[in-house]
């Protein structure tokens, strides 16, 4: 299929599809006219690519899941690189959720400071 059958059955625009391409993470044969030359498999990874996305993947920690498909695994996250960023990115979420519950906790103590100014308690005696 060509470029623009691809992009049409991904949902997503040529142009993406050419970023990818430049990022090294499509590759296609070209035709002898230089027309990319599509399959199935190309469809594969450029939903992988899209689904990472969707949940917080930058483009570039798509590679190991994109590289194992190439490799002929049916999923992506079939190989140890796939898994190890998996690791990295639950730990990058693990350390934000953790700065998040510090921000709760002070958003928390002045809210009850600025009720307690309000209702002329300052929890001094």
């Amino acid at each position: 299929m060509r470029i623009g059958e691809l992009a049409s059955h991904a949902g997503i625009t040529t142009k993406a599809l050419r970023y990818y391409e430049e990022r090294g993470l499509l590759d296609a044969p070209r035709r002898t006219n230089g027309y990319r030359d599509y399959d199935e498999s190309h469809l594969r990874v450029v939903q992988e690519i899209q689904t990472l996305q969707e949940i917080g993947f930058a483009l570039e920690d798509t590679r190991p899941f994109v590289d194992c498909l190439r490799a002929g695994h049916e999923e992506g996250d079939a190989c140890p690189d796939s898994v190890a960023v998996y690791r990295r990115k639950i730990a990058e979420v693990e350390a934000y959720l953790k700065q998040l519950a510090v921000v709760r906790d002070e958003l928390r103590a002045k809210l009850d400071a600025a009720i307690g100014k309000r209702h002329g308690t300052t929890g001094e005696n």
